[in-house]
């Protein structure tokens, strides 16, 4: 798998975490820099490592399917993109606190979990593919870090306005990759 996969791969998993964060900005009372950087390192831990342990899991059951690896892949990324995709139609709310309540360490623990849920399935992707999980966790946590800080000022800043196509735009990115990786496969 190339770099530029790997790294669209990271991007699409983080527009989960840049979403959540968005919403963190709009609705958390006084909401500033501060709380930004809280909210990084929580999504960007999380990130980090739940790949490592879907890798973990993934490297466990390897030579029993690898010939089928790339179909897997595929579905995995299909799937969490799909999902994200859908999400963006949804008119239910993002898992954001409400209006005034200020970010506890409880709430971003359970944020960090369900946007890092997806980078636990591609963690088990990337160990079919032979990617060095070290290398690829910590670009998707930093990045996360990064994405996250970024969304929490956006929110506070820009309002309500980015979150739907932050996450539309993350799942097509998955779903674009899950399907580069099944053609390249597919056609050798």
């Amino acid at each position: 798998m190339s770099y530029y996969s790997v790294f669209f791969i990271v991007v699409g998993l983080a527009m989960d975490a840049f979403a959540v964060s968005i919403t963190n900005g709009i609705s958390v009372k006084g909401f500033g820099a501060k709380h930004a950087v809280r909210q990084g390192i929580y999504f960007g831990l999380f990130q980090f490592m739940m790949p490592i342990l879907g890798w973990f899991l993934g490297s466990s059951v390897k030579v029993y399917i690898e010939a089928v690896d790339h179909w897997i892949a595929f579905f995995l990324l299909a799937f969490i993109g799909g999902n994200m995709i859908r999400g963006t139609f949804s008119n239910e709310e993002e898992e954001g606190c409400p209006k005034g309540i200020e970010m506890t360490s409880k709430s971003l623990s359970m944020q960090a979990i369900a946007t890092s849920i997806d980078a636990l399935a591609v963690g088990i992707s990337l160990a079919i593919l032979d990617v060095n999980i070290i290398w690829a966790s910590v670009v998707i946590g930093v990045v996360a870090f990064l994405l996250s800080f970024i969304g929490g000022i956006l929110g506070q800043k820009l309002g309500g306005f980015l979150q739907k196509k932050a996450e539309l735009a993350g799942g097509i990115v998955l779903v674009a990759i899950g399907l580069k990786i099944l053609l390249e496969h597919i056609l050798g």
